[in-house]
């Protein structure tokens, strides 16, 4: 009987160790935390956005950033020579267009969360590019919009002119905008950057 009653005791005595050794456990994270999405922060630049490069072949990008979104999406009339796409791991928003090729630009439109280095997106302003780049814009009226509709432009390298440039090492940022003077459309990269039709 004494041997039955210290087994019970020496099980109350580990039982209550293992109970005091249990792991906390880990707070629930909250339904409504936000989410972060590293590619929607990646900024664009005049070189390229995030895995993008100006200048990477056609099977680099869809490597990068796969094949376009919607297959049976026509980005131009000869897509052979240009294209123009969302791809499939993109954020919503982001276009490239493949000429000859190679990626000539890289487009943010409707819907965008993608900034450049200077935090613009589409929606801003044509103030908030003017004071964000001062004196290096480059400002054209706008082909199709009345003003103050233009294309702000502005060159981080190549040789260029008052009227643009066919430097095909020449990189920058072109601001579209709109008649209600805000940012409609972005493109980065290299002289493609100046086309007012897309592919065409």
């Amino acid at each position: 009987m004494r041997n039955i009653m210290a087994s019970i005791a020496i099980f109350g005595v580990l039982a209550g160790c293992t109970a005091a050794e249990d792991p906390p456990s880990e707070e629930p994270v909250a339904a409504d935390d936000p989410v972060i999405d590293d590619a929607s922060q990646q900024p664009l630049t005049a070189e390229g956005w995030g895995p993008l490069l100006i200048g990477m072949t056609r099977d680099e990008v869809t490597a990068a950033v796969g094949d376009k979104a919607d297959p049976n999406a026509m980005g131009g009339p000869e897509p052979e020579f240009c294209d123009e796409y969302e791809p499939a791991e993109t954020p919503a928003g982001l276009y490239v267009m493949i000429e000859q090729g190679r990626l000539a630009r890289i487009s943010l439109g409707e819907g965008t969360e993608v900034r450049t280095p200077e935090g613009l997106t589409v929606g801003d302003s044509a103030a908030a590019v003017r004071e964000a780049y001062g004196d290096a814009v480059q400002a054209m009226p706008h082909n199709y919009a009345q003003a103050p509709g233009e294309y702000l432009t502005i060159w981080a390298t190549g040789e260029v002119g008052e009227n643009g440039t066919s430097d095909e090492t020449a990189r920058g940022i072109r601001y579209e905008i709109g008649e209600d003077a805000m940012v409609h459309t972005i493109h980065a990269g290299g002289p493609a950057i100046q086309y007012v039709e897309g592919c065409l």
